[in-house]
């Protein structure tokens, strides 16, 4: 079925009649036309297409993860997939790391790494939505990544809450995962978008 949406204060996108009265869930959104993540029973429509910088990185991400996971066979990269972390909550991380095998074709734990690729309209989402939700539910690693700023900002979890570990550019950061370990080359990430901006 086809929902008209309208913009929150916030400037998220949102479903429209019963969205800011009541709260939906999984069995909701699998019903859905079009591409919405539901966080806290609330539906947030996601941004049409990603752009071109978007989509490079997300590649790239998942190419590196993917390659550096061949020899451990507890872990493997996924993309653009569902997590559902409750009865009300569904999002869809862009890039992530189990190392779990899922019980069905649904992921219902928690990833140990997710990759959001940050644009001007998920910079909220990304930042404080998803921050707090990646945090309450355990994952361990979490990656910010700027395009613009050819620039990634990772935090790791301690005694339930995120520490920031650094800002990372031509860094290598070493990632230690539950059923291994590590090393992620940042500066391979914008080998594709061109030269950095100039500050102003």
């Amino acid at each position: 079925m086809q929902h008209s949406g309208e913009t929150s204060p916030d400037g998220e996108k949102v479903m429209s009649d019963r969205a800011v009265s009541e709260s939906y869930t999984v069995q909701d959104y699998l019903l859905w036309e079009g591409n919405w993540e539901l966080i806290h029973g609330a539906p947030l429509a996601m941004a049409p297409s990603p752009a071109l910088a978007h989509q490079q990185l997300s590649a790239a991400i998942f190419r590196q993860l993917d390659e550096s996971l061949d020899d451990c066979p507890q872990c493997q990269a996924l993309f653009e997939i569902d997590v559902e972390f409750a009865d009300d909550t569904v999002v869809r991380p862009d890039v992530l790391v189990i190392c779990y095998t899922p019980a069905g074709d649904r992921l219902t734990r928690a990833p140990e790494l997710i990759f959001e690729v940050v644009s001007r309209p998920t910079a909220r989402r990304d930042e404080v939505v998803k921050f707090e939700l990646y945090r309450s539910e355990g994952v361990t690693h979490y990656v910010l990544v700027y395009p613009q700023a050819h620039k990634a900002k990772v935090y790791q979890l301690f005694a339930g809450e995120y520490r920031k570990v650094a800002d990372f550019s031509n860094e290598t950061h070493h990632f230690e995962l539950s059923g291994c370990a590590m090393d992620f080359d940042f500066s391979r990430l914008w080998q594709r978008l061109g030269e950095r901006p100039a500050r102003e």
